[in-house]
């Protein structure tokens, strides 16, 4: 039998929703209560499950579309029966069981939306029924830090709590970034003017909050001589678009400088989970992309194979597309390590937060004409050259001063010494 899925309604006063990823794809099978989409609204950004069990045959909800109410955006193949989940149907679907009992068309499931509390979190089924056996209390379920996506409560953190509860330590914080302090009920609103965030500052708002609460940021500070640089694109641009349709820029070495700094210090390209250390095999070295009011980190990827010309050809792709909004999930997914350039701004240096789950991150000033002192065959002398500051924000959980000083130093060396044929 299939049952048709259609766009939950997640608040009385809301009518749409917005698909931000689904789980199963096409031909997979889901169980019951499985989380079967990730949607977004006004209001909540949650885990929506699958309200029977069977093959997921049909995905007509597109990601990032929005979609009205009890619009259809899935089905679903499965032997259950309408009358087996009676508790989740309510009375459009008693209607329902009754037009199949008559013959009419097949049934249409509205997927139940997880119960929230005031603090406008979504908790899975699971988190709800250990919360409730434990005796946990919504203003306890509140405090508790997630360590899922976008900072969800997971099975794990409520245990890690109930460990936790009691032994005289501080309560825990929330780290959604977004708790609200009253602020907005209190001015005049002929004072101001109160905007609501979209979905991506939501995420970038949660997303920032939760790295400055989960990793101990340390930072260095370097610079590095970017003469040679910028004369090799100045007089090789023009040739170097005409055959390969797109410009030469700074990014592109940058990224080949972290690249071999990386090969030489694979601690830096890792992520932790708890005590253990996921050291990756591959190098996926995110671009920050500055796209309307908001920011994207694509990745380059598999960058330890690459020459020069594909990591340019790699990174002109992804800035085209995020500025086009033709990046996919799967664009933005899987950054072992983070570049961010302030200096695009014009801004000297910056001090950028770590991109979770990577361990460390590197922040670009502009590039400067500056008096510098330089050794000759002579003596020292003043000359004029293209300067830039970097800056190296790392995990001190993992990464310590000694291990960042020198990768940093190790980037601003392949910067200063680069080898022009590599562009071959």
């Amino acid at each position: 039998m299939i049952f048709d899925i259609v766009m939950p309604k997640m608040g009385e006063s809301l009518t749409e929703g917005t698909v931000l990823e689904w789980k199963k794809d096409v031909g997979e099978t889901i169980d019951k209560d499985e989380t079967l989409l990730e949607i977004a609204t006004d209001k909540v950004d949650a885990e929506i499950p699958c309200p029977v069990s069977g093959t997921l045959v049909e995905i007509i909800g597109e990601v990032n579309q929005t979609y009205d109410i009890d619009t259809i955006i899935a089905r679903v193949e499965t032997s259950d029966s309408v009358e087996a989940s009676p508790a989740k149907t309510g009375s459009t679907h008693e209607k329902q069981a009754a037009d199949k009992l008559s013959g009419s068309s097949r049934p249409t499931i509205s997927i139940q939306a997880p119960v929230t509390f005031d603090d406008n979190r979504v908790y899975s089924p699971l988190v709800r029924s250990i919360a409730t056996q434990e005796g946990i209390t919504p203003a306890e379920l509140q405090q508790i830090p997630g360590s899922g996506f976008r900072g969800r409560v997971s099975k794990k953190d409520v245990l890690f709590y109930l460990e936790t509860r009691g032994s005289g330590g501080k309560t825990p914080i929330p780290i959604s970034g977004l708790e609200e302090t009253g602020l907005a009920d209190r001015v005049s609103p002929d004072d101001v003017e109160i905007i609501d965030m979209d979905s991506m500052r939501k995420s970038i708002a949660k997303h920032m909050r939760k790295s400055v609460d989960t990793s101990a940021h340390v930072y260095s500070v370097s610079e590095a001589d970017m003469t040679d640089i910028m004369n090799f694109i100045s007089e090789n641009n023009d040739d170097f678009k005409a055959k390969h349709g797109h410009s030469l820029t700074v990014t592109h070495f940058i990224t080949t400088a972290v690249r071999d700094a990386l090969l030489s210090f694979p601690m830096i390209n890792t992520s932790l989970d708890g005590t253990r250390i996921i050291r990756h095999k591959h190098l996926n070295i995110g671009i920050a992309v500055a796209v309307g009011d908001g920011l994207v980190v694509p990745p380059v990827r598999n960058a330890e194979g690459k020459s020069l010309k594909e990591i340019s050809d790699d990174i002109s792709s992804i800035v085209s597309k995020a500025r086009d909004k033709k990046l996919t999930l799967e664009d933005l997914e899987g950054a072992t390590f983070s570049i961010t350039n302030f200096g695009v701004f014009g801004n000297l240096a910056g001090f950028p937060i770590i991109n979770q789950p990577n361990v460390a991150i590197l922040g670009v000033g502009v590039i400067k004409k500056r008096p510098v002192v330089i050794e000759a065959k002579a003596g020292d002398e003043i000359a004029i050259r293209q300067m830039c500051v970097f800056t190296l924000g790392f995990d001190h959980r993992l990464v310590d001063g000694a291990m960042g000083g020198q990768f940093i130093e190790h980037i601003m060396r392949n910067l200063e010494s680069f080898d022009f044929n590599a562009l071959a």
